[in-house]
């Protein structure tokens, strides 16, 4: 089969590899339809991801179509349409019963970076009836594609946050993360929704399709935040940007006793200038996501509450992704996401 290999720091290669088979009684194999590509697959191309093993095929974001189950999976069965959990999780352990499924004890992100991913024609998945989950007929798979990572990673965001609907929550970074992270605030209803975006055409993104949330650039957000809220800020900061001055700009612009969710993932380090914070009484949240909701997800699809398949700018086959990369890279073409068919 065809997969987009990791073969050396900075390089993908779309090559032959053996189809995978069942290895453990809990795994499923899946014929994948569709994939995409995510910034977490340019930070292992760029050698960010030091767990990120060589020889691994890449991807996390995809659909398919179960073909083959082991003996211990129950919930899904050959020819059911799924969605794939960027989480491998027991569900057993210390941390998968207390919903911290990405601290798993065997497994976290496993798929497109220690274990071969999705980016291909098939994948197998382990613990399937953790990291599956069935699409209703009434799904599209352009509307599931996102479910099992950058959607969890929005819902689970905007849970952590604890937005009330007195709230404004500001959200820094407008890039797909950080829409579907805003497509899952809305469902707090909170008083207003700030977006600071630094890219033209991604603010013109946000306009277009959420006209009701007020959008800003970088250097406009101490201002428009201190006319909105009588200068106490934002009451909720969500940091998707994973830029040079994003965290910065995330607890500045916190009011004090302020919660500020971190779902970026740096290339660099970050800075805590702890004296500077000193008196805001700041709650900072951090992590990996706990992609644990995902029915819960795909039924608020199923309802019509969630629709993410604009965010699906260009369309490519598999034997074209390194093309896909390029410009998801470059982000030329107002690109926002790209949807990979497979078959």
């Amino acid at each position: 089969m065809k997969a987009l290999t990791y073969t050396a720091p900075g390089r993908f290669e779309l090559i032959e590899k053996p189809k995978p088979g069942i290895l453990e009684p809990k795994d499923a194999i899946v014929k994948v339809t569709l994939s995409s590509i995510c910034s977490s697959d340019l930070h292992i191309l760029h050698g960010a991801v030091p767990q990120a093993e060589v020889g691994i095929t890449v991807g996390h974001e995809l659909v398919g179509v179960v073909e083959t189950v082991g003996p211990e999976v129950t919930k899904v069965k050959p020819g059911d349409r799924v969605a794939v959990n960027v989480e491998t999780f027991c569900g057993e352990c210390f941390y998968c019963k207390r919903g911290f499924v990405n601290n798993c004890t065997s497994g976290g992100w496993m798929l497109g970076c220690r274990i071969d991913g999705g980016q291909a024609e098939y994948v197998r998945v382990p613990y399937a009836d953790n990291g599956l989950t069935p699409i209703p007929c009434n799904v599209s798979d352009e509307q599931a594609l996102f479910v099992g990572d950058i959607l969890a990673t929005g819902y689970w965001a905007a849970k952590i946050s604890e937005i009330s609907e007195e709230d404004t929550v500001l959200i820094i970074g407008a890039g797909p993360t950080g829409l579907c992270t805003l497509e899952c605030v809305q469902l707090y209803n909170p008083r207003q929704i700030v977006v600071c975006e630094a890219d033209e055409s991604r603010r013109e993104f946000v306009r277009r399709h959420y006209p009701e949330v007020c959008i800003v650039e970088p250097q406009e957000c101490d201002g428009e935040l201190d006319e909105l809220t009588d200068n106490r800020r934002a009451d909720r900061v969500i940091e998707v940007a994973g830029g040079e001055d994003t965290f910065e700009l995330a607890w500045r612009c916190a009011r004090p006793n302020a919660i500020v969710t971190i779902v970026a993932l740096y290339e660099k380090e970050q800075i805590l200038p702890l004296p500077w914070m000193y008196g805001k009484n700041l709650t900072f949240k951090t992590g990996g996501v706990d992609a644990c909701d995902c029915d819960k997800i795909m039924q608020l699809i199923s309802e019509g509450k969630i629709d993410t398949s604009h965010l699906i700018t260009h369309h490519y086959p598999l034997s074209r992704i390194q093309e896909a990369y390029d410009l998801f890279a470059k982000r030329e073409e107002s690109v926002i996401k790209t949807a990979i068919r497979v078959v």
